[in-house]
């Protein structure tokens, strides 16, 4: 009977498991619904609610500066970096701001701002901040000048500043400063930027290299929020700032220091109001160094104009050697042709043309080559006439084809450009007198580089290189571009010209207008350039003559490595002379680059008659003398040596030596000795020593072999 009622006690219970079972999924399916409807709320109706609630947890986003690159010289070393700046203002409209508070604060405060920026007493800045709380102005200058991050940092711990913004209504404006540690070397070149900050929070090339390569140099700013995490404010990064890249140039900062001094030294002694040097690798076409220096005021000079690659001027006396080679590849001439130049003076289609020696009688007679060496401009221009009169269209072609004023697409904005004429143009009149005064360098415009670039074409065999300014591009010290040499023109002329040509401007040096300029240490070759400057529609004399004088070339001038220019703009002192003035400064370019580039093998030189083979030796302890004689190779005659202490002596083979008694109560022989030997000995015999003078003894008050007193005085006089 109890078998037969069991499955049925069982079964009520399983019904309840289900029921319980299906109440739980019930409910989690209801939850579940629940949360799927409240996402679909929340995602879809709700969504422009809750944005906002969370765009209310952070602040607006706020640029982050990017770093603009740094620009290095060849070898590496830092020529220009940013740093940020900072003006200070106070704006005594702000809320906060209580009148009573400043008053409070004002004497401590000014006393340390007095003491920190050093512009103002203490009292001037008293009155300097009562006079701005008077002015309710909202941005009112703590300090006119601007201060380094760590100086605001200090500052902003002063009494009243170091209040909240809002009490205090202090506030700051950052600027970038470029900085450059080298100071004015290759300023102009380098360039300049913008200090503001512009609105996309990078800042902007002004000139030079800075321009040039702005794009890269300025880099790209990000971006960064403030939210509210935990209770509390923190700053979070949304996009990461882009540094910069950084630019290594051909710049040789040892070479460009010695061009700057060496220009600098001539300006101030001949009073001159400008100077431009620039030195450039023949086979590359690297500048290694360029330098504008200008006079700001009296007596002080500075890089202002970068006159190297923008003066569009005439290039004078140097511009010869272009006319010559013309002439000489046309067959017009040869090095030996000789030339009337008469007693310096030249009436030519009513116009005067002199020689500079035409006081003294002129060159009369003389070679063409001797027309470049003298720097007639009487004999190269008849020679100019005598081929292509009839036809100076063809002379002017001739200009073009050996690439004096090919284009030379410069790093630098704003360069000038060369600027040759032809009789057909129909924008410059071309006079009856333009083909002989173009022949030894007026009517033309030429900036100093493309001279320059053409000098160094004659040093390199011929082929013309464009200059370069920029080596690398680089990012985080990875090289991303690398610029190599560009040829121009594989030959300016045949090889004979070359060689003519070449030979000419070693003569200038050596016979010439530019024997100033030879030197004992490296042999140069060059020419030299004098011009009156052109006041514009004024003429030359207008305000008085006033000169410009050069010197290009390249040196050594057998194995050229280095090409240069000086142009030197109306001096005040002396007779203006492209080769004492110019070539002055040429010389002391090339001896001083040269002699930091000369080695020599020290152990296939010949000795110096004059040296001195066994130096002298103090005498004192044999250790300590053998240790160091040793090391020089010099033979110590030890043999007969018994003694730790010894005399010395010098024979011809190497150093003498001769004992020196220790006997216990006997005076020691001191002379010779330094004084520390001599000391010990003394005072190991219980002498009291008196020691004058410096060197080695000279002499003892006590003589040697004397019975030593314990406690007697001896007197040693170092010499």
């Amino acid at each position: 009977m109890a078998e037969e009622n069991q499955p049925k006690d069982i079964e009520p219970k399983n019904n309840r498991i289900l029921a319980y079972y299906f109440i739980v999924v019930l409910l989690l399916g209801l939850v579940v619904t629940g949360i799927l409807v409240r996402m679909f709320d929340t995602a879809f109706v709700e969504k422009e609610k809750w944005e906002k609630v969370a765009e209310s947890q952070k602040r607006p986003n706020r640029l982050v500066l990017p770093g603009r690159g740094n620009i290095y010289s060849a070898d590496g070393k830092l020529m220009a970096t940013s740093v940020p700046r900072y003006y200070m203002y106070i704006d005594f409209k702000a809320d906060g701001l209580q009148a009573d508070t400043l008053k409070q604060y004002v004497d401590s405060l000014s006393y340390y701002l007095s003491k920190k920026l050093k512009n103002r007493t203490a009292a001037g800045y008293k009155a300097h901040l009562l006079r701005g709380l008077r002015s309710k102005s909202r941005q009112y200058p703590v300090y006119e000048g601007r201060v380094s991050y760590t100086d605001l940092k200090e500052i902003k711990t002063y009494p009243f500043l170091r209040l909240s913004k809002y009490k205090s209504g202090f506030y700051t404006k950052e600027m970038v400063q470029r900085q450059k540690p080298f100071g004015s070397l290759a300023s102009r070149t380098i360039g300049d930027i913008y200090g503001e900050i512009e609105e996309g929070g990078t800042t902007k090339g002004k000139n030079g290299l800075e321009l040039q390569y702005d794009s890269l140099l300025r880099g790209q700013a990000g971006l960064s929020s403030v939210r509210r995490v935990g209770g509390g404010w923190t700053n979070v990064i949304e996009i990461e700032p882009v540094n910069g890249m950084d630019i290594r140039t051909t710049i040789d900062i040892d070479i460009q220091d010695i061009t700057e001094k060496s220009l600098l030294d001539k300006l101030k002694e001949i009073d001159a109001e400008s100077g431009t040097a620039v030195v450039m690798e023949v086979a590359t076409g690297e500048i290694k160094a360029i330098t504008n220096m200008g006079r700001i005021r009296e007596g002080i000079y500075g890089e202002t104009k970068n006159h190297a690659v923008a003066d569009e001027s005439e290039p004078g006396s140097t511009f010869k050697v272009a006319s010559m080679m013309v002439a000489l590849e046309d067959g017009v001439c040869t090095p030996t042709d000789s030339v009337d130049t008469g007693n310096g003076i030249f009436m030519y289609k009513g116009a005067r043309m002199t020689d500079h020696n035409a006081n003294k009688g002129g060159f009369h007679m003389i070679t063409a080559e001797k027309a470049i060496w003298n720097s007639s401009n009487i004999g190269v221009a008849k020679l100019i006439l005598r081929g292509y009169e009839k036809n100076p269209s063809k002379f002017v072609e001739g200009l073009y084809r050996i690439g004096i004023n090919t284009p030379l697409n410069l790093e630098i904005p704003g360069a000038g450009r060369a600027k040759i004429r032809k009789p057909s143009d129909s924008t410059r009149y071309w006079s009856k007198t333009t083909l002989p005064w173009m022949s030894f360098g007026y009517e033309t415009q030429i900036p100093p580089i493309y001279t320059l670039t053409f000098f160094n074409a004659i040093a390199n065999g011929g082929k013309q290189v464009r200059p370069m300014f920029t080596k690398e591009i680089l990012r985080d010290g990875e090289v991303v571009k690398s610029f190599s040499t560009e040829v121009l023109n594989p030959a300016i002329c045949s090889e004979k010209t070359l060689t003519q040509i070449k030979n000419m401007l070693v003569g200038v040096v050596e016979e010439g207008t530019g024997q100033a300029v030879r030197s004992d240490i490296v042999s140069i070759a060059g020419k030299t350039g004098t011009a009156q400057l052109s006041q514009g529609s004024a003429g030359y004399k207008a305000a008085g003559v006033s000169h410009q004088v050069s010197f290009c070339g390249y040196f050594p001038a057998d194995k050229p490595v280095y090409s240069c220019i000086v142009v030197i703009r109306r001096p005040r002192i002396g007779y203006p002379s492209g080769g004492t003035m110019a070539g002055g400064v040429f010389k002391s370019i090339a001896e001083k680059i040269f002699a930091g580039t000369v080695s020599y093998n020290l152990d296939k030189m010949p000795a110096d008659s004059a040296a001195v083979k066994i130096p002298q030796v103090k005498g004192g302890d044999l250790q300590a003398l053998e240790n160091v004689m040793k090391q020089f190779g010099i033979r110590l005659g030890t043999d007969s040596v018994e003694s730790p202490w010894v005399m010395t002596g010098i024979k011809e083979t190497g150093i003498s030596l001769k004992n020196v008694s220790e006997k216990k109560g006997v005076v020691p022989h001191v002379v010779g000795m330094g004084a520390k030997d001599a000391v010990f000995l003394l005072e190991n015999q219980g002498l009291r020593v008196s020691i004058s003078g410096m060197g080695k003894v000279t002499s003892q008050s006590i003589p040697p072999g004397s019975r030593a007193i314990k406690g007697q005085t001896i007197a040693i006089v170092l010499n």
